[in-house]
């Protein structure tokens, strides 16, 4: 719609923004009037009028079978337009059309804002399916033509109240039609059985809604005045009432056609095992968050025993074994740190920039008077669990083996971690990781698939059977060593 208004009208960021607020709730029109509607805005130049937005009923055979966004017509071609633009009223004159042996009422309803008229809505009706109105159809058209009414005095919607179509109370759901005191005129069956649900055991119509919905909502203290006013329809309101053993979701409409209120509607939605469902969840997150928590917790204490085991074995002398559990404890420290973010998350991603940092400055700690320093360039983005906990004892590793070899007597130089997700020529579903040191670099006929330490091993083993990507180290021209990691997203769902 915003390309259709911008590129068509003269409509400025407030109108659209009015606009999108219709759009936002006139489904609700659209199923009490049983008919498609369609937002036709004047152009630029005033001589044709395009169509930016289409809503079918929920609760009828629709009108269009094609899509109609995009539509231009000259002026002229649909008098009901012209007259609701130009006089700003709503046009129900002329016979119906027939479209594809099918007859339709139209019906105009001009959108105003502010006194201006921004456009017109074609209300159109399928008139095949015609028959005796029940009470509740003929209560929905009523209230149709009440909201109509509105929009064409600029008085609906509501500024400041739009809610999401998947999730507010539609007409279907629940509907109860209240007169200006609040007392039910009209309830629908999916209402009153939502009020049964509550505890009600009479019928509805003829009781004051607002303090029956206080009585029925179970509560310790005084009345709930707010839920008095909200179910009695003063003012445009949504709440939920949680009964005994269910929850139901209400929203208050209040109908001033004229500038006076006349009643309001009432939509309601059983969302008991909606909500369910949202517990069981919240229950489930926190229960796999607090695993998580515990994980990091017992590999803590898991690398404060080999800390306390290395601490001994160097105070007997023998520096080999105690690099050899150092190492261990930093391989336990980087998977901890995986678990810690983890327990802070509602799912099983993360954020791998910030593991990758704390790498890195975990593993660059090590360096004799920070003589050797690290840093990241370019963006891991979002890892899911299963890429992230391998990826980062891959960089722990390769971190680790820079700092060893390129720097073995302590020169100093730097480290840097690049990554990369989007680069001008990698798709989307792979991140090359790179590690590059200033260092001395490789020894002569070095194979990084077959020679190296421990940490080269499990390098290998991680990344090309862990995470099935590739693994490869090169002497750098300008000397050191860089190492690239190609690794495979799609199969795991990455985002980014």
């Amino acid at each position: 719609m915003n390309d259709l208004v911008r590129q068509h009208t003269s409509l400025g960021e407030r109108d659209l923004e009015w606009l999108h607020l219709l759009v936002s709730e006139w489904q609700l029109l659209s199923d009490l009037s049983f008919a498609d509607l369609v937002l036709w805005l004047p152009t630029s130049d005033g001589t044709r009028y395009v169509s930016v937005a289409q809503m079918r009923p929920n609760t009828g055979p629709t009108s269009y079978q094609d899509d109609m966004v995009g539509h231009l017509v000259p002026r002229g071609r649909r008098p009901l337009l012209d007259v609701a633009l130009d006089e700003g009223r709503i046009v129900r004159e002329g016979d119906p059309e027939w479209r594809e042996e099918v007859p339709v009422r139209v019906e105009s309803i001009p959108v105003r804002r502010e006194g201006r008229v921004l456009g017109v809505i074609a209300r159109n009706t399928n008139l095949l399916t015609v028959r005796t109105p029940s009470r509740l159809e003929l209560t929905y058209l009523q209230s149709a033509s009440d909201l109509a009414q509105m929009i064409a005095g600029g008085a609906f919607p509501f500024p400041g109240q739009q809610v999401g179509m998947d999730r507010a109370p539609r007409v279907g759901d629940g509907f109860i039609r209240l007169d200006a005191d609040g007392v039910v005129q009209y309830a629908s069956p999916n209402a009153l059985s939502a009020y049964h649900r509550l505890g009600l055991a009479a019928d509805l119509v003829g009781l004051p809604l607002g303090p029956l919905t206080a009585e029925l909502a179970p509560t310790r203290g005084p009345v709930d005045e707010s839920l008095v006013k909200l179910a009695s329809g003063w003012a445009p309101r949504e709440a939920e009432i949680e009964g005994t053993d269910c929850v139901i979701q209400l929203r208050a409409i209040p109908l001033k056609p004229k500038g006076r209120r006349i009643g309001s509607l009432m939509l309601l939605r059983d969302v008991t095992e909606l909500r369910r469902r949202e517990r069981e969840l919240m229950t489930k997150d926190a229960t796999i968050r607090e695993i998580h928590h515990r994980v990091k917790n017992n590999l803590q204490t898991v690398a404060a025993l080999l800390r306390l085991q290395s601490r001994r074995i160097g105070a007997a002398g023998d520096s080999s074994a105690r690099a050899a559990l150092d190492e261990a404890v930093r391989r336990v420290g980087s998977i901890a740190i995986v678990h810690e973010t983890l327990s802070q998350n509602l799912d099983e991603r993360v954020e791998f920039d910030e593991i990758a940092d704390r790498v890195i400055a975990m593993v660059t700690e090590l360096s004799p008077d920070g003589r050797v320093t690290g840093r990241r360039v370019g963006k891991f983005g979002i890892l899911d669990a299963e890429t992230a906990t391998p990826l980062s004892m891959v960089l722990t590793e390769i971190l680790q083996n820079a700092l060893e070899h390129a720097f073995p007597t302590g020169e100093r130089g730097s480290i840097e971690v690049g990554a990369d997700r989007a680069g001008s020529a990698r798709p989307d579903d792979r991140l090359l990781v790179t590690v590059q040191d200033d260092g001395r670099g490789l020894p002569p006929d070095f194979d990084p698939h077959v020679d190296g330490s421990l940490g080269l091993q499990i390098v290998r083993t991680l990344v090309e059977g862990e995470l099935g990507g590739r693994f490869d180290m090169v002497t750098r021209e300008e000397g050191g060593t860089r190492v690239v990691l190609d690794v495979p997203l799609a199969r795991h769902g990455q985002q980014r």
